[in-house]
């Protein structure tokens, strides 16, 4: 069953939630890793530097989804940034609060994967997978950072 324009024109949209969030994940995952100092980040910037290339590609792939589905990938000055809870704290030390950042940033893509997944029901099976494939991955992400923040409170 094809999707209506509606339906379509909507999962676009979230699809297009989702490549900003990635892309924004990208810049303060790069950000942080090169801030933080310390013994004690060393973990943590090592994670970040390791998960930078699955979040480009994760934004690689709702982009090619995107223009299957006929919609327009956006440039920067057709995003918006969001992710309060990422930027990079004052204090180059402050390890808890940029893990707390990436597991806000987690959950916010998560929901968003959540979105579409319902949004696709019926509708768009292959976006659907997709969905679920990124959203099992930041699952995985979000799993590591709560155990580090285990750690360190």
């Amino acid at each position: 069953m094809p999707a209506t324009d509606a339906k379509n024109n909507r999962i676009i949209e979230l699809l297009i939630e989702a490549y900003n969030a990635e892309l924004e994940t990208v810049m303060n995952f790069m950000a942080n890793a090169a801030n933080l100092d310390g013994v004690r980040a060393e973990e943590i910037k090592e994670s970040l530097q390791g998960d930078i290339a699955e979040e480009i590609g994760h934004a690689q792939k709702l982009a090619a989804r995107i223009r299957t589905l006929e919609g327009t990938v956006p440039g920067s000055l057709s995003l918006r940034w969001t992710q309060d809870a990422l930027q990079p704290p004052a204090d180059s030390t402050d390890v808890v609060m940029v893990i707390k950042g990436v597991i806000a940033a987690e959950e916010a893509v998560i929901t968003i994967y959540e979105k579409i997944i319902k949004t696709c029901e019926g509708i768009d099976y292959v976006t659907q997978d997709l969905a679920t494939q990124l959203m099992g991955e930041e699952q995985d992400h979000r799993r590591e950072f709560i155990g580090f923040l285990r750690e360190y409170e």
